[in-house]
């Protein structure tokens, strides 16, 4: 009995990897070539011309808003603090809900796994170009949220839809420019697509691979089931729900994960100098590592636009919920975002790496040594991804990869309750705002859940990370022509501001 059992797991097991292998080619064949588009590089380049595209864009804001993202940090506090918040005003969560919200769709695994891959590559100086690129997505994020604020639909039952399928729908036609419908469309069909897939199956099923890491192999849809629960519970009760949520997950994984790096750090205090030498010196020689200088620099600006979702619009639908009648203050809040997602969390996970010596140098030159490959820097245990992060902190603290569990848990989970979020108002845009309308949608999600803890789809999660990258391109265009607006909110905002119009409500 017990054999005929084993071998009907066993052929059940072979059915459903040849499933996962027909839908992998079905999807590698169709979509292939749209993966290939958004993320090829630029010709005689290693340089995604993607990342080009949004680091382009963070630097032409940048200067168009007079560095923006260092003239207004404290106020932007005080706005998350309350200090500024009239309770009467329109909207559904409070600024630090909102910032919460955006946050904990961006803070995940590619701060833990992403950054290793990014030293692996481009060794420590990729987090210089990475800390950059972060410190100027900051004025992406302020542009794309005001809008999304300025162009909200606000209902009579106190909801409100925004984002850019909104303010590029309104904002072009209330400036004569054409296409703004085709562009509308084109964003939300893409932020549904990236809300399934890398929003929610990739994020499933890495922390399906992380439990059963720790706890021992057992089947993918068990993890799928739970989290779909889990994940319906909250998002049934629409964006006040998941701030709720969120607002206590985010600081709490945030203060976990930084203030277990920090107890590493200072357990090598004397360690610290050498390390920022190494990531200023690698910054702009490489220090042999493959690519040199110029592989430091990819790698970094890489991460960063891939971490803080900068540009890609996503952060401006969960900030248009914000309370608020003035669209700039959620601008504001808006930029810290990239702040804390990369300069503070990325940069904690590159240093940890760097201060526990994962990679390996030739103690004569100093000179990283690459791997067999030539690809990559040598690291102890030959680790990269999430197990090098897990190895640099567990060199230190031996049962840190449960804490680790636990944060690719917390950040799987909270990233899959924004981004039903999101998918559920590019949804509604196309098809209609309406509780039936919005119920089909989260039982779609929920189901997508299981299918993506259960299963290794490898095409299917790279065509969905592709089709979030999409949104950035559209998006961007959008920001091009709709900056002047934003310029003349600022200019309404500071000088009222100034003038003493605007005042502190606590």
């Amino acid at each position: 009995m017990a054999t005929m059992i084993a071998a009907s797991a066993a052929r059940a097991q072979e059915q459903a990897m040849s499933l996962d292998d027909k839908v992998n080619q079905i999807f590698a064949d169709s979509t292939g070539w749209f993966v290939s588009l958004i993320f090829s590089n630029f010709p005689g380049t290693a340089f995604p011309w993607i990342v080009g595209w949004l680091v382009i864009g963070a630097v032409v804001f940048t200067v168009y808003f007079g560095f923006i993202q260092f003239r207004v940090i404290g106020h932007a506090i005080a706005l998350v603090k309350g200090d500024y918040s009239d309770p009467n005003d329109a909207g559904e969560v409070s600024h630090f809900q909102a910032l919460a919200t955006a946050l904990s769709g961006t803070v995940g695994l590619g701060n833990i796994a992403g950054v290793a891959v990014a030293i692996g590559i481009g060794g420590p100086g990729a987090t210089f170009w990475m800390i950059l690129a972060g410190l100027m997505g900051m004025a992406t994020k302020f542009t794309e949220c005001t809008l999304g604020v300025k162009y909200r639909n606000e209902y009579a039952d106190g909801r409100v839809s925004g984002g850019p399928m909104y303010y590029l729908t309104k904002g072009f036609t209330e400036r004569g420019l054409p296409g703004g419908k085709i562009l509308a469309v084109l964003f939300s069909i893409f932020c549904i697509l990236g809300a399934l897939g890398g929003g929610n199956m990739f994020q499933a099923n890495q922390a399906h691979q992380q439990i059963s890491g720790v706890l021992g192999e057992y089947p993918g849809w068990i993890t799928g089931l739970v989290f779909a629960g889990l994940v319906f519970a909250v998002i049934i009760g629409g964006i006040k729900s998941i701030a709720r949520v969120t607002e206590k997950v985010v600081p709490f994984m945030g203060i976990l994960y930084v203030g277990t790096a920090l107890i590493i750090i200072a357990m090598n205090y004397d360690l610290i100098g050498w390390a920022f030498g190494q990531i200023f010196e690698g910054a702009f020689t490489g220090l042999g590592v493959a690519g040199g200088f110029v592989g430091a620099l990819i790698q970094g600006f890489k991460r960063a636009a891939f971490s803080n979702e900068a540009g890609v619009g996503s952060a401006a639908i969960a900030h248009s919920a914000v309370r608020t009648k003035e669209p700039i203050t959620e601008g504001y809040v808006a930029l810290l975002e990239p702040f804390i997602d990369t300069v503070i969390v990325c940069t904690m996970t590159a240093l940890v790496i760097i201060i526990t010596q994962q990679l390996v140098s030739d103690p004569l030159t100093g000179m990283y040594l690459l791997n067999d490959a030539g690809t990559a820097v040598r690291t102890v245990g030959d680790t990269s991804g999430v197990g090098l992060t897990s190895a640099a902190f567990g060199s230190k603290i031996s049962w840190f990869p449960y804490v680790l569990a636990l944060a690719v848990v917390l950040f799987a989970f909270s990233t899959m309750i924004t981004w039903s979020y999101y998918g559920l108002k590019a949804w509604t845009y196309l098809f209609g705002e309406g509780e039936t309308k919005e119920l089909v949608f989260k039982v779609i999600f929920c189901i997508f859940v299981v299918i993506g803890a259960a299963s290794q789809l490898g095409p299917v999660i790279d065509f969905s990370d592709a089709a979030i990258f999409a949104m950035a391109v559209v998006n961007i265009i959008g920001l091009y022509a709709l900056m002047p607006i934003v310029k003349r909110e600022l200019e309404s905002y500071a000088g009222r501001l100034k003038s003493g119009e605007i005042k502190k409500f606590a």
